[in-house]
């Protein structure tokens, strides 16, 4: 049977209303996409420190 922990107390999966069901999915949704924004995020912030990396390299070639 799976289980969910909220509040540090343990469910049951099957015993949720269709309701309960319905939150639950949309709630495992909605974490999926937060960890895909993450992962774009730390994608964007490398690419910025390359940016800024690469910026510092043609500003210091320049004085």
């Amino acid at each position: 049977m799976p289980k969910i922990t909220v509040d540090n107390v343990d469910y049951n999966t099957e015993d949720l209303t269709d309701n309960g069901k319905a939150q639950l999915a949309s709630l495992q949704f909605l974490e999926v996409q937060m960890r895909k924004l993450q992962n774009e995020i730390s994608v964007y912030q490398t690419a910025r420190n390359a940016y800024v990396a690469a910026l510092k390299a043609e500003l210091a070639k320049a004085s």
